[in-house]
Order: structure tokens, then sequence, then C-alpha cells
């Protein structure tokens, strides 16, 4: 049973993690650098609802007998999660070494994104928080990029897999 999750939820990860770097190259040749996205409009949330749901679907339906438990659906979500995440952060640093506009143009969009702050805006957030942020981008490199992305796609991925193992599950019906 195990193994046959973990096959399913390996393949669907590795189909996601395809198509999100697909799309992170599509965003940046468009000229919007796609680590700059707000979180809540971050277009792997879509990814990670549509490849956790019809891994978890396949593998309930088909391998289990229309049964699935909250268990199983959290670990095949995160295997889902983990591999599309991991494998799309792998291709950016690879891209991201061949390609120098990518670190770049990220700092740039960055820059001009933080230095339109208002001054309300940067009280709240501290004026010392503010420059060291600010001084720190030039530094910034494709490793860095890489590993922000994989941390964010796992905080977002946690939560999607949360409420798509609650929708998914099924329990077995007692007689």
């Amino acid at each position: 049973m195990l193994n046959k999750l973990m096959r399913i939820t390996l393949r669907y990860g590795l189909i996601g993690g395809v198509i999100a770097f697909i799309l992170v190259i599509i965003m940046f040749y468009l000229g919007r650098h796609p680590l700059v996205v707000s979180p809540y409009l971050d277009f792997r949330i879509l990814l990670f609802g549509i490849f956790v749901y019809f891994s978890l679907k396949e593998f309930r339906d088909y391998d289990q007998n229309g049964v699935l438990y909250f268990a199983q659906a959290m670990f095949g979500g995160f295997v889902v999660i983990f591999t599309l995440t991991s494998l799309a952060s792998i291709l950016i640093w690879l891209f991201g070494s061949v390609e120098p506009e990518f670190v770049s143009q990220y700092i740039e969009q960055v820059t001009t994104y933080v230095k339109g702050f208002s001054q309300e805006d940067i009280d709240r957030l501290g004026k010392d928080v503010y420059e060291r942020n600010l001084a720190a981008l030039p530094a910034t490199n494709i490793s860095r990029l890489a590993f922000t992305y994989f941390v964010q796609g796992l905080v977002l991925g946690f939560f999607v897999n949360i409420v798509l193992s609650v929708v998914v599950r099924r329990q077995p019906k007692t007689a």
C-alpha cells in the first residue's frame, strides 16, 4: 500500500515540478520575476491543489477501493509537495546558474519595490531593518533564491495539503 502511494505521489510531484519550472521560466521571460509575486497570488497554490488532489484521488479510487485516511492523505500530499518543490528549486538553481539575468532582474525588481515604500511603511517596519534589507539585496545569489523558493513552497504546500487531505479523505463505511 505505501509503495503504491509513494509511486503515485512521486510521479505527480515530478510532473508538477517540471510544470512549475516551466511557469517560472515563462514568467521570467514575460518580464515579471516569478519570485517577486505575493505569496497569496503564487501559482504554486493552484499547482499544489491540482497535483495533490489528483494523486490522492487516484490512490483512493484505484488502489484503496474508495477509502483514504487522513494520515495517508497528509503523507501522500507531502510527498507531492516536497518532490514538486525540490525538483523546481533544483531546476531554478540550474537555470539561474546559466542565465545571470535571473538574479539581477530579481535584485532590480525587489529594489524598486522596496524603494517605493512609504515613510509610514518604513516606520512600521523599522528604519534599521529597512536599510539592512535594502543593503543586503545586491549580495543575493541563485542559491539563496532557490532555497527561498523551496522553503516558501513547503510552507504554502503545507496549508494546501491540510485542506485537501480533509476534502479527499474517505473513511470506510460501517454496516
